[in-house]
């Protein structure tokens, strides 16, 4: 099992997110071929690492409701 360190990782929030606390995810970029992905209420909290293929269908997904 990889292990990433994302002590230092740069995240970014949703554009879709507003400032009254409702769902948003942050992503962070940088790792090669991975995508982590964490909400952004709780930046301590779990991360998930998604494959760019899986980024992909979340992303279009969501798009799409």
């Amino acid at each position: 099992m990889r292990r990433y360190d994302l002590t230092n990782a740069r995240w970014r929030k949703s554009s879709y997110s507003n400032g009254e606390g409702g769902s948003c995810v942050e992503i962070a970029t940088g790792l090669p071929h991975t995508v982590p992905v964490r909400d952004s209420k709780i930046p301590d909290g779990p991360v998930l690492l998604l494959g760019p293929v899986a980024w992909t269908a979340f992303v279009r997904t969501v798009a799409h409701g």
